[in-house]
């Protein structure tokens, strides 16, 4: 980063003296270990933070439904009870956020499973993914987890066939490791230094005045006029530091003398065109998270003809694959510790993001003339409506047919 003012000595007399004026405009190089990425994207970035936070903040709103193997879904199951209070610090919402969270960030998440004297879980808590290490072991199936936290470390094995551990590891597809996934963060990477240096760029422009760097230029004419003594060195840095730097100042007219001359050293920024480089940096963010760009407001993308739209491809595409992916890997892990075979599943039903779909299947069905009520009623997913009236009206109190519904 160059100095506010640097003074370049010439040996020969009557040569031109350069002055650096104002540039503090440094891009920084992005590392690709996590807490770096974490740092410059989820900390400094706006675009990944809106983006996380709305993605992950969205998976726990999505309603829990526990069914058996055979399809039957449990009002009340252990399970059920785990997962809506997985441990005393978290909520079942907070706890999907959080894992939501890490397998954005860091591509991976790993869960911890406290048993109790029966063998039953008991406590489920989310481990730090950039603490925890994979110890590699035959036919892709690791052998066992290292948490390492300072110098305490923590070691679990893993079953050698099955790869069954009190440690789940969910990951995020890597064609490039067997055993770390790839996070959409790391993706990003590259869009997200582009955004960063962009907004450092403009906060150095605003701080200095609103100019880019350029150098005052003292001319030489006769034998010694190109150079200042210190003292008029020291008063030209003082009155350019107090009158023209800074946000406050921009736009004051600078007052030139003694042959100083102003030699612009930067393009300016509409030739560098930084908030056009910025907001495409935010739509290449935006698209590797899954995040509509129309949702943060960003110019130029025409994807969608509304947000209406827009949020529904988000729940759709980004957040209930999300979701699902988490639900199966704890419906497998969990009933490998339990005598149950379950699965853990998302009541769409709900949730009143993917309304609009739910209206047009309803709309369609109800348009069929050629089914009768029963089928309308089984495509709907409400059952064919045949039987006792007890076990109509128990049916109808699960899962309300829809107003539109004959």
């Amino acid at each position: 980063m160059l100095s506010f003012l640097k003074r370049r000595r010439r040996a020969s007399a009557g040569a031109t003296q350069w002055f650096e004026y104002p540039g503090t405009f440094q891009a920084r190089s992005l590392s690709r270990d996590y807490l770096s990425l974490a740092e410059a994207g989820f900390r400094e970035n706006p675009v990944v933070f809106r983006a996380v936070r709305d993605i992950a903040a969205a998976v726990a709103e999505v309603p829990l439904l526990l069914y058996s193997a055979s399809g039957v879904e449990f009002s009340k199951h252990p399970l059920l009870t785990l997962l809506n209070r997985p441990n005393p610090q978290q909520s079942g919402g907070a706890f999907f956020e959080e894992a939501a969270t890490h397998l954005l960030l860091a591509g991976n998440v790993f869960i911890e499973c406290i048993r109790d004297d029966a063998g039953n879980p008991r406590e489920l808590w989310l481990l730090r993914p950039e603490r925890m290490q994979v110890i590699p072991g035959a036919h892709g199936v690791a052998a066992g987890y290292v948490y390492r936290l300072g110098e305490t470390e923590k070691e679990w094995s893993a079953d050698a066939v099955s790869g069954l551990s009190a440690i789940l590891h969910l990951k995020s597809s890597n064609p490039l490791d067997d055993w770390y996934g790839l996070a959409p963060l790391e993706v990003a990477a590259g869009a997200i230094e582009q955004y960063n240096a962009a907004e450092v760029w403009n906060q150095a422009l605003l701080s200095n005045g609103c100019r880019p760097s350029g150098a005052l230029v003292v001319e030489g004419g006769k034998e010694g006029s190109g150079s200042l003594s210190e003292e008029q060195f020291l008063r030209l840095r003082s009155e350019l530091d107090g009158q023209y730097s800074g946000a406050v100042n921009a736009g004051r007219p600078m007052l030139l003398e003694g042959g100083l001359k102003w030699t612009s050293m930067m393009l300016s920024p509409q030739d560098m065109d930084f908030l056009d480089m910025r907001h495409a940096a935010a739509r290449a963010i935006a698209t590797a998270f899954g995040y509509p760009p129309m949702l943060l407001g960003i110019p130029g993308d025409n994807t969608y003809s509304n947000q209406k739209e827009a949020r529904l491809a988000l729940w759709e595409q980004t957040v209930l694959p999300l979701f699902n992916a988490l639900a199966g890997g704890l419906s497998r892990w969990l009933s490998a510790w339990t005598d149950d075979n379950v699965r853990l599943a998302g009541d769409m039903d709900a949730l009143s993001a993917l309304l609009p779909r739910r209206e047009a299947l309803w709309e369609r069905i109800n348009a069929a003339t050629f089914l009768t009520d029963a089928e309308k009623r089984e495509a709907l997913g409400y059952g064919s409506g045949s039987g006792s009236g007890a076990n109509q009206k128990a049916a109808l109190k699960k899962k309300p047919l829809p107003k539109n519904s004959h």
